[in-house]
């Protein structure tokens, strides 16, 4: 858990005030920086927060200089063309925060933008924390570096990060995964499944497909054709959660295409109602892996990239899964098909794998309930940054 490696313990500000600089690139990271912010307030403690967060950080208390969308950018082409605007931005706050410093200043997710504006900040003497690590662990271990440098401390969401820092000589402190207490171990199913209006049958399934279209337009036709062949052998009832309007056109298409006959509910979002309703959930690769784990829900993970990426990926990648509950197992604890393993006859022996081996199951759950339980975490991060701060 790190306990030896400790960030240096530095003098704040002589007032009762806490001043507190912070950057959020995206909507999980907003979640996360609106729960630091409100638990920081939780003992009466008086606090400033400015920088740039979302809808929730600023309803907590947060002074955004900038509208955190601007940082939101995703893929590989898009950020060449807002890379001007990115630098302006990150030159603009550097020269705020040396002007206004705070007591520290801590970066949620977005390590690209987020770590240089760090370094910068820990050069002229200010405390600076990261929240939610990079994924070093898997892919481009040349940041370590930079974040050596950037960095007084690490907060981290998954135990072996933590364990990853400890090896590399950096300051960490697994803070525990925030799916931990949003999510309910082993929610009933009929709850759900009478919310949704599903009807009675022997089994329901959730489909995720993937919010990326990338990723639903790779994995919908595959989904789809599993779906038929699992219902052919028995009475199956299949929900659909879908990230928007776009991707409820594309699948309805498959569906008339290739699912004619085929029971099934497309729902508008409410991926966590699909799957708490589900006997077994079969999905592309991303948190929501994590999140049927802590559900206590059998999941098969499905996942197909273009032949480039993919090589890339292989080429590049230190991690043995791209399953969150192998990653955390150390072993493969789920189904994960990937590339030409995606297949439709593995993606349905998959799943029969499941409801056949009643007794297989039953131990893999109790493993998933393990699991979920070292997600707690060893503190809260607001304690764990006071504690480095000497509050």
């Amino acid at each position: 858990m790190n306990r030896g490696l400790r960030a240096p313990v530095v003098t704040l500000s002589s007032d009762s005030v806490l001043r507190v600089g912070v950057v959020v690139g995206e909507a999980s990271g907003d979640v996360l920086g609106a729960a630091l912010i409100r638990e920081l307030q939780a003992d009466g403690r008086e606090i400033v927060v400015t920088g740039i967060g979302g809808p929730l950080m600023d309803a907590a208390g947060c002074q955004s200089l900038f509208p955190a969308e601007r940082l939101a950018v995703m893929g590989f082409v898009e950020p060449l063309g807002r890379l001007p605007e990115l630098f302006r931005i990150r030159a603009r706050l550097v020269d705020h925060f040396l002007k206004n410093p705070p007591d520290f200043f801590i970066g949620i997710d977005a390590p690209d933008f987020t770590l240089r504006l760090e370094r910068k900040l820990k050069r002229a003497g200010i405390p600076t924390f990261h929240y939610v690590s990079p994924s070093v662990w898997a892919w481009r271990r040349g940041r370590l570096k930079l974040i050596s440098e950037a960095v007084n401390g690490m907060l981290t969401l998954f135990p072996f990060e933590s364990e990853f820092y400890q090896q590399a000589e950096i300051p960490s402190r697994f803070v525990g995964h925030p799916s931990y207490h949003r999510i309910q171990w082993n929610p009933p199913k009929a709850d759900a499944r009478e919310a949704l209006g599903l009807p009675a049958v022997d089994k329901v399934i959730a489909l995720l497909p993937g919010s990326r279209a990338s990723e639903y337009q790779r994995l919908t036709t595959l989904f789809i054709d599993a779906a038929k062949l699992i219902s052919q052998q028995q009475s199956t009832h299949f929900v659909v959660p879908l990230i928007n309007a776009k991707a409820r056109r594309y699948v309805e298409q498959v569906l008339r295409d290739r699912g004619q006959g085929l029971s099934v509910t497309l729902l508008d979002g409410d991926s966590y109602r699909a799957m708490q309703a589900a006997d077994l959930v079969l999905m592309a690769s991303g948190t929501a892996s994590l999140e049927a784990m802590m559900m206590g829900r059998p999941l098969v993970v499905a996942y197909r990239l273009g032949a480039i990426t993919y090589y890339l990926v292989k080429l590049l990648s230190y991690a043995k899964w791209i399953a969150l509950p192998n990653l955390l197992a150390d072993r493969q604890l789920v189904p994960e098909l990937i590339q030409s393993e995606a297949s439709t006859n593995n993606v349905v022996a998959a799943v029969n794998g499941w409801f056949e081996d009643e007794v297989g199951t039953e131990q893999k759950i109790a493993e998933f309930y393990r699991l979920r339980e070292q997600l707690r975490g060893e503190c809260s991060p607001a304690s764990a940054i006071l504690q480095w701060l000497g509050r």
